[in-house]
């Protein structure tokens, strides 16, 4: 909603609707988005945070200090250091926590400006002899669409070791573009993100959502992008919801994409390719997982899947470093699984006896058929595929030219692809024995049902199980088992699972809800009504977007101010309970450093921006 307000000048605000919750907790201060962990390897893991800090001086530091240890309490510290954030990275955290035990549970926190963050939870990856991992893998969680009840179900499951995210963990939408139209579930900021602060400020929206927020606290992720944490049907030169003409250059659009993206997510960031996101994790001697990335890398642009120009040699959905470096960590492999979690579907989707898909693998067939190829020729053994993006849930095998339905012989490996957390699928489920009858190496599918996948993986098999939630539309409600299908050793074929798996071994403790009591100091008990969450971009040019909480309903005045304390602007502004958004014309302030104030009954907040 937009209102106009005239008092010295025209001052344009958007004040967006609420969150998921009326409000943020006060003891979360000044870490309302909670704490993550990622990238777990058998001695090391990423730890993760953001800073809120009351007021900032563009470029100024500051000082945050974490520690590790193996109990909720954390009375068996491990490590602890200290690491410094800024406006410069959006004030976000991330620790390279080394020296760690193989397959151990850990537990963590941050301190920053008095307080102590919300405790963490973690887990390493096993070496060594390895019989059992369990990961969840989710996809496609657009905002506008529904609650994210497959993560809060998630959070509270404590049988999984990992959650694998295969992309579109955002979406880049303007408000309404791509939409279910649920009050309460609006995109910020308002507009398709497009520049830096754009981008920052829609994962610090999706962040604030309680079930995400909590799921990371307590479990490890390991993630990849898709297409919408750039732009729709992304790819290395350009994207089909991006146009140079009114959008700006593509190659700034997805540098942008991408440095908020390592900004707010916990990911292990390569020192010497910082852009590049693909990797590889060993669970011991029994899974070797490989994170694909076909969207930016190196893939070429789509065309139709009925094209000839899917048998270019010279197309390609990974590019040539990712499939040379792909290729040789499975023919190195010695691991029981080879496991590859990824984008689009792989396997081929005709109807009528042509491919409908060339954003799928179907679109680069002689890239794929070199995959088949080499896998094949270099005896790689017991291929699992994991992909996300269509928002639907099929159980696949990998055929080759001469592979039989009926027994399921001949077939390169499995797929299996999982749902969607939010993102709409197809409104009724009809229409799967048609696309089954003329593709017979798909084992089943589901086209509308929401949710996410239980990845068992042990030396003897690898079962996937779907679980689908009751509705999206409405927060908190329950679930139910979708279907499972499950690879056995050698295979290379699905089997419909008559029962479901089972976690062997102890899970860990679930971290403690609230930060340790030493957050209620005594300059707390003064209790600010209003949060300042963020202000982008700052420096600024022509307008400024404030991302703001109030504890309680308030009428505010806020003023901008000269450095010398000379009035510029002001306006008195009805924040309600919960986020509020509020976007400030200053084209026609000059060049320079101002303040600007906002005042209650409670006193006064000042905060710093650079005008340029």
């Amino acid at each position: 909603m937009r209102l106009l307000y005239t008092l010295l000048l025209i001052v344009i605000i958007c004040i967006s609707s609420q969150a998921q919750r009326d409000d943020l907790p006060l003891e979360l201060k000044p870490f309302y988005h909670g704490v993550a962990s990622g990238d777990p390897l058998s001695d090391k893991v990423i730890i993760w945070t953001r800073v809120t800090p009351d007021s900032f001086i563009p470029g100024d530091s500051i000082q945050v200090k974490w520690r590790m240890a193996t109990d909720t309490g954390l009375q068996s510290i491990v490590s602890y250091g200290e690491t410094y954030t800024s406006d410069l990275r959006d004030f976000t955290v991330k620790v390279d926590v080394q020296g760690l035990q193989a397959n151990t549970c850990y537990y963590y926190d941050f301190f920053a400006e008095g307080k102590y963050s919300v405790r963490g939870r973690t887990k390493t990856a096993p070496s060594g002899q390895t019989d059992s991992v369990r990961f969840a893998v989710v996809s496609c969680s657009n905002y506008e669409h529904g609650y994210f009840n497959a993560y809060r179900i998630l959070r509270n499951r404590n049988d999984i070791d990992v959650i694998l995210h295969l992309g579109d963990y955002i979406y880049e939408y303007e408000t309404g573009g791509y939409s279910a139209g649920i009050s309460g579930r609006e995109n910020d900021p308002a507009h398709e993100i497009i520049a830096l602060d754009d981008y920052r400020t829609r994962y610090s929206h999706y962040r604030l959502d309680d079930d995400l927020r909590d799921l990371h606290q307590q479990h490890p992720f390991i993630t990849v992008w898709d297409d919408h944490e750039s732009a729709n049907d992304s790819y290395k030169d350009g994207a089909e919801n991006h146009t140079d003409g009114t959008e700006g250059n593509w190659s700034t659009r997805k540098s942008n994409a991408k440095q908020a993206y390592f900004e707010w997510l916990p990911v292990r960031e390569n020192t010497q390719e910082p852009n590049r996101l693909y990797r590889q994790f060993k669970y011991g001697n029994l899974i070797n997982l490989l994170m694909l990335d076909t969207r930016l890398e190196g893939r070429s642009e789509q065309v139709g899947a009925t094209s000839s120009a899917v048998n270019d040699p010279n197309r390609s959905i990974l590019g040539t470093d990712q499939y040379d470096w792909m290729k040789n960590e499975l023919i190195n492999s010695s691991a029981k699984w080879n496991i590859l979690g990824q984008q689009v579907m792989m396997a081929p989707l005709e109807i009528a006896g042509l491919p409908v898909n060339g954003d799928q693998w179907d679109g680069y067939n002689y890239e794929r058929n070199r995959l088949f190829n080499d896998i094949l020729i270099n005896g790689i053994d017991n291929l699992v595929v994991l992909t996300g993006d269509i928002h639907t849930s099929w159980a696949n095998d990998l055929p080759l030219p001469n592979y039989d339905g009926s027994t399921g012989e001949n077939s390169i490996g499995v797929e299996f692809v999982v749902t969607s957390v939010t993102s709409p699928g197809f409104p009724f489920n009809v229409g799967t024995s048609v696309i089954q009858a003329a593709n017979d190496h798909m084992q089943w599918i589901d086209l509308t049902e929401h949710g996410y996948l239980i990845l068992d993986v042990n030396q003897q098999r690898v079962q996937g199980e779907w679980y689908f939630v009751n509705d999206i539309t409405q927060a908190g409600t329950g679930e139910s088992l979708g279907n499972a299908f499950y690879v056995n050793d050698g295979t290379g074929h699905l089997q419909n699972a008559v029962q479901t798996s089972q976690r062997i071994g102890m899970p860990c403790n679930f971290a403690p809800e609230d930060p340790l009591p030493a957050i209620l100091s005594v300059q707390d008990k003064s209790r600010k009504d209003l949060v300042l969450l963020g202000l982008y971009p700052n420096p600024a040019q022509d307008q400024i977007l404030l991302q703001l909480n109030a504890l309680e309903r308030s009428i505010t005045t806020v003023r901008i101010l000269s450095i010398d304390g000379s009035l510029m602007k002001h306006m008195d502004i009805d924040f309600k309970n919960g986020l509020n958004y509020l976007e400030v014309d200053i084209s026609d302030l000059s060049t320079g450093t101002y303040l600007m104030s906002f005042e209650t009954e409670k006193g006064v907040q000042t905060h710093r921006f650079v005008k340029n």
